[in-house]
Parts: C-alpha cells; sequence; structure tokens
C-alpha cells in the first residue's frame, strides 16, 4: 500500500524559508501528478502547488513567486521549497496524488507550519 510521509516543517519567522519533503514507500511519483495542500484548523484544504510527471508546475496565486515545487521520481520524493514565508502561510501542509487507475486518493499524515515572530 502506498503510504506518504511529510517532514520539514517548524517555526520561522515572517520572510524566513523551510523546505518539506514528501517521501512514498513505492515508486508512484512518475506516473501522476503530486500536489501539496494546506490546512488551518475550522478551513478546508487549499491546494497550493502541483507537478505534472512532465515536471510542468502550478501554483495557487497566493504562493506564486515564493514556492517552488519539484520531484525526484528516482527517491520517491516531492519537495515545497518555500521563501519569504508569511503569518499567512500558517498551516498543516499536505502531500497528496490521485491514482487513477485504481481510483484512490492518497494524503501523508500532514506537516506544520507556523510563521511569527
Amino acid at each position: 500500500q502506498v503510504q506518504f510521509v511529510e517532514s520539514g516543517g517548524g517555526l520561522v519567522q515572517p520572510g524566513g524559508s523551510l523546505t518539506l519533503t514528501c517521501q512514498s514507500s513505492e515508486s508512484i511519483f512518475p506516473k501522476y501528478v503530486m500536489d501539496w495542500y494546506r490546512q488551518v484548523p475550522g478551513k478546508g484544504r487549499e491546494a497550493v502547488a502541483a507537478i505534472r510527471p512532465d515536471n510542468v508546475e502550478w501554483y495557487a496565486d497566493s504562493v506564486k513567486g515564493r514556492f517552488t515545487i519539484s520531484r525526484v521520481n528516482s527517491e520517491n520524493r516531492v519537495y515545497l521549497q518555500m521563501s519569504r514565508l508569511k503569518v499567512e502561510d500558517t498551516a498543516v501542509y499536505y502531500c497528496h496524488t490521485y491514482d487513477h487507475v485504481v481510483d484512490t486518493e492518497y494524503w501523508g499524515q500532514g506537516t506544520q507550519v507556523t510563521v511569527r515572530s
């Protein structure tokens, strides 16, 4: 069974940087779009970035120019590089994909990012 594990979250001051990692238990990353979502308490999950198998990227307007998504398929990893962080970026960040072959969504457990002075 596919398992995702996020890491790299923590406490950072406004204007700082963090890089999040999503590690997969098996080689699913080369096949499908990988996404990063974030969620704050009491709110729904918001898509912030995505990367296709051909490495075409998509970003939410709120993070364009500040976040970069990338993948290293040989290591079964996807990254989210975050810079010039704002207080509004505070959330739990999740990696996600949809495997249409088996009609299954996969989510990691989430990693907390807190931006404050």
